[in-house]
């Protein structure tokens, strides 16, 4: 027999009544009564009431005791009295009449409690994270968090995906984020970088013969933090398949999303087959690539009509002139929605960096008219125009945002949330899943204003080789997608470039030539010189997909050690100095210059 416990704190129930038992834990709460003291006690597994008399020998040991100290108690499983049940716990119908009790750890006072679920401070909860996940709360998102990763681990063997592990210390790659590095002692002067995905290595087990492969990878990234990001690291479903089309790694995520998302939420699944929609049209139509389409408004171009000379808005007629665009969120029967709503709308948009959202309700009375600031602006015919090109009706409201593309599109993007949020048009019951397709394969940097990679420099372009037109790359589409839910990313994707020659030449529109592709990226074109079959794959992110199953809004709250903002782990005390004879064995000298 255990010594330290005959059951758990969630096993007990009437059936055990007359049972002389002990049970280990930490004390959740007491409640003094004066001549009753009642302990909580608190294990993995749940919660068992536990009282003690005033004039038991155990009474002044655990009245002493501090909240979070672990005892063993021995007693007898009595029914609790008519009216003091609660059915809230597994044990709520028995308590334990104790006996003895075992001091088993000793509590310090609490730099934070663990009983009850209220908000603290970030930092406090990071710097003692192990008394934070003590939390009922905690704990039940970190084991959804294991029972998804096992769940999907199942799936996927059902699936035909073998699992294989790939190098965690690696080389450093010229794209994406920035590596951590990791220098080494038997090449001094030389780094590894810690892999930021399995991109490199995935592709070279399809080409070693392997079919179908999948892992639950870490990988590092030294990026900034972001609510549905960690900093340093995080966790994906890597997967890869050879011989295969891009709808062929549709249909195995999509049956994966399906059954996770079903097993471990009662939440509504829009829709099983999740909707592709291109990147120009998802920009257009949400100004984002990562659109939450539960939000039924739709951004509407209505450019044309500031060409009209009885649209007397000057200030847009200008821009427009001048090659700006005019875009709208058409908003069903709010004019009779206070001015308030319509100006925190417009100062909320200020607050976001831009100029405002120029806004007018359409109303009829012997005609249709404008209502608003900017309504005065339109005839009766533009505003016909505007009817009949942007779905919008009597009765509705018109938002509007005039500037640069990427500009309006930033500001409808957000503007489009913020709207449908304050008038609770989103169903917080569902999960809409949609894919993002046809990105372009290569865009042009605003700062540098040189042609960059737009996604992942391996994919492979949309058409048949010998058609593709290399001097007008920016015309160019990949075969690259990306997973969204809810208006999170879960996860980016494609079809593999396993041509070296077509590589190259894709390489060189970027300003890479033959020789700094071969020393970047020598075991992937090597390999692929042997003979690669066409190869697809992607990667959902693991941390946000128990995000969303758990209903967090911080990846912080799904994740055993998170780091915070400034990637510092609080509780760890990292990153922190090393000995300076552990830099001398690895030829490094640390010079900190002041800013």
């Amino acid at each position: 027999m255990n010594k330290f416990r005959t059951h758990t704190c969630a096993e007990l129930s009437e059936k055990d009544i007359g049972k002389n038992i002990f049970l280990s834990g930490w004390i959740h709460r007491k409640r003094d009564h004066g001549n009753l003291l009642f302990i909580d006690l608190r294990d993995h597994y749940g919660v068992t009431q536990c009282v003690v008399e005033n004039n038991d020998k155990s009474f002044p040991i655990l009245e002493k005791m501090r909240p979070e100290s672990v005892v063993k108690i021995s007693g007898k499983v009595v029914k609790r009295s008519v009216g003091t049940e609660n059915l809230d716990l597994k044990t709520g119908k028995v308590e334990v009449s104790i006996k003895e009790v075992e001091i088993l750890s000793e509590a310090n006072e609490l730099p934070i409690p663990v009983f009850g679920e209220q908000d603290y401070p970030e930092d406090l909860r990071l710097k003692f994270r192990f008394l934070d996940l003590r939390r009922f709360e905690m704990q039940k998102n970190i084991i959804l968090r294991s029972k998804v990763i096992s769940f999907i681990r199942n799936e996927m063997l059902k699936l035909g995906f073998l699992e294989y592990q790939t190098p965690i210390l690696t080389s450093s790659s010229p794209e994406g984020a920035r590596d951590f590095l990791v220098p080494s002692r038997l090449s001094p002067g030389k780094f590894y970088a810690l892999p930021q995905a399995p991109q490199q290595f995935k592709q070279l087990i399809m080409v070693s013969g392997f079919d179908k492969y999948f892992q639950i990878a870490p990988c590092f990234r030294d990026e900034d933090a972001r609510a549905d990001r960690s900093p340093g690291e995080f966790y994906q479903l890597d997967l890869e398949m050879s011989f295969v089309e891009q709808e062929d790694v549709f249909n195995v995520v999509e049956k994966l999303m399906v059954n996770v998302f079903k097993e471990f939420s009662e939440k509504k699944i829009v829709s099983e087959k999740f909707p592709r929609i291109s990147f120009q049209e998802t920009m257009k139509k949400y100004g984002t690539d990562k659109p939450d389409l539960r939000n039924p408004l739709i951004i509407q171009d209505i450019t044309s009509l500031f060409h009209r000379a009885d649209v007397k808005f000057e200030i847009f007629n200008k821009m427009v002139k001048n090659g700006a665009v005019v875009r709208c969120i058409v908003t069903k029967e709010t004019k009779d929605k206070p001015r308030s709503f319509f100006d925190n709308i417009d100062k909320w948009a200020k607050d976001q960096g831009a100029s405002g959202l120029a806004y007018f309700s359409l109303v009829k009375e012997n005609k249709i008219l404008g209502k608003g600031p900017v309504g005065k602006f339109f005839s009766e015919e533009s505003l016909k125009e505007l009817i009949q090109n942007s779905n919008a009706d009597v009765g509705d409201s018109i938002f509007l945002a005039c500037g640069k593309e990427k500009e309006v599109e930033r500001i409808l993007s957000v503007a489009r949330d913020k709207i449908a949020k304050d008038l609770n048009l989103v169903d917080e019951n569902k999960f809409a899943f949609c894919w993002i397709v046809d990105y372009p394969m290569f865009e042009l940097d605003e700062k540098s204003k040189k042609i960059v990679f737009s996604h992942n420099p391996f994919s492979m372009p949309q058409g048949e080789i010998k058609d593709l037109n290399f001097n007008k790359p920016l015309e160019m589409k990949a075969y690259q997608y990306d997973i969204v839910c809810n208006g999170v990313e879960l996860s980016s994707g494609a079809i593999r470039n396993h041509i070296p020659s077509l590589m190259y030449k894709l390489f060189s529109i970027v300003g890479y030539d033959k020789n700094k592709v071969e020393e970047k990226f020598s075991g992937m074109i090597n390999a692929l010189s042997y003979g690669a079959p066409p190869h697809g794959g992607i990667a959902p992110g693991i941390d946000r997909i128990v995000m969303l199953l758990a209903n967090q809004k911080n990846i912080r709250e799904i994740t055993l050690f998170p780091m915070n903002q400034n990637a510092q782990d609080l509780m760890m005390k990292a990153p922190s100095k090393v000995e300076d004879k552990m830099l001398k064995e690895l030829g490094i000298k640390i010079d900190l210059k002041k800013n």
